[in-house]
């Protein structure tokens, strides 16, 4: 039944936008073969949404129909829309292919299995850079976000914390294709933004402060993380002889198939600390990782890192251990984007 229900609440906002795109392409249509274009089309707009305000109610203000025809002007004219059909695991068409193919087959598929509201929509339509703009569609398609959840991984920056650690070559996967993982250090953000704890930035709060609050939000936790994690284990011990050790969180990764171990530290990385995470790791390749699974990666998180104290410390060409900051405050975009530019 809910299953049912969701199906028919895709098919109706699919067509809405569909319906949608089509008045735009009238009002740019229209608008074209005026001779004053500006004036001709203000005057357009607040005539066509009296009309059709009187004919079919709410949802015609002249601001939605500037919307409508910015949705036409975007997605028939770019060439860089999400291509849906290769991206999404193949399942679905390309929103601009769909739009300038008026055919009941495409049409048909397109209210079947696409999965964005108006709303999403007019928010995807707000990001100017192109390349961007595709990587959170596809990205919101394939997952399913909410609008407030792609939103929220919009001001958290994602796709410009996701391009530092790529080359051109990478960003552009990216835009084209979303997050793909395929490797451990797909998985790594740096920095994790974990505003979501309301824990102040320079407030004085201790690693059992930081764990509790994650706890508490680890749904929000999760999709900061990223893709297919699943929570094992909070403060998971491990015994040598008389010695005990506590890991902070255990997590598996699906995807990866392979357990994921977060140790969290307030302050400074110290050597001591990848050491240890290092004990975890082999700990858990030799005790728990079972036929079939992959290597256990480790994430330490702290406030703060030198990078040659992590590149001296763990062997060359590491691939399971890997060190990232954390705030509890989003950075400004400006800053991010500094790093890459």
């Amino acid at each position: 039944m809910q299953s049912a229900r969701q199906q028919v609440l895709r098919t109706v906002n699919s067509t809405m936008v569909y319906t949608y795109f089509e008045i735009g392409k009238m009002i740019v249509e229209e608008e074209q073969s005026g001779k004053e274009r500006a004036e001709y089309g203000k005057q357009l707009l607040k005539e066509l949404s009296q009309q059709l305000t009187k004919e079919f109610g709410k949802g015609f203000s002249v601001d939605n129909l500037q919307n409508m025809r910015k949705l036409y002007l975007v997605y028939s004219i770019s060439d860089s829309v999400s291509n849906i059909s290769k991206e999404v695991n193949r399942k679905y068409e390309t929103v601009s292919s769909i739009f300038q193919n008026e055919s009941k087959e495409k049409l048909s598929k397109f209210t079947a299995n696409f999965l964005l509201s108006w709303s999403h929509y007019i928010f995807l339509m707000s990001i100017e850079d192109v390349k961007e703009r595709g990587f959170y569609e596809i990205e919101s398609i394939r997952y399913r976000w909410s609008l407030r959840e792609l939103k929220r991984q919009y001001d958290s920056a994602l796709y410009t914390r996701l391009a530092l650690s790529r080359d051109r070559e990478g960003i552009k996967k990216l835009s084209e294709r979303g997050q793909i993982i395929e490797k451990p250090k797909d998985i790594i953000k740096d920095p994790y933004i974990l505003e979501f704890l309301g824990l102040p930035e320079l407030n004085q709060y201790s690693e059992s402060d930081l764990e509790e609050e994650i706890i508490n939000k680890l749904e929000h936790f999760l999709l900061e993380l990223g893709h297919g994690f699943t929570f094992v284990a909070r403060q998971d011990r491990i015994t040598f002889d008389d010695k005990h050790f506590r890991i902070d969180l255990v997590f598996y990764n699906r995807i990866l198939k392979c357990f994921v171990l977060i140790d969290l530290k307030i302050g400074e990385l110290k050597h001591q600390d990848l050491g240890q995470m290092q004990m975890y790791v082999n700990y858990y390749d030799r005790e728990k990782r079972i036929e079939g699974e992959n290597k256990t990666i480790g994430i330490i998180l702290c406030q703060n890192k030198s990078n040659l104290v992590v590149e001296y410390t763990l062997p060359e060409n590491n691939e399971q251990i890997f060190a990232s900051k954390y705030k509890t405050v989003l950075p400004s975009k400006e800053d991010l984007i500094k790093l890459i530019s």
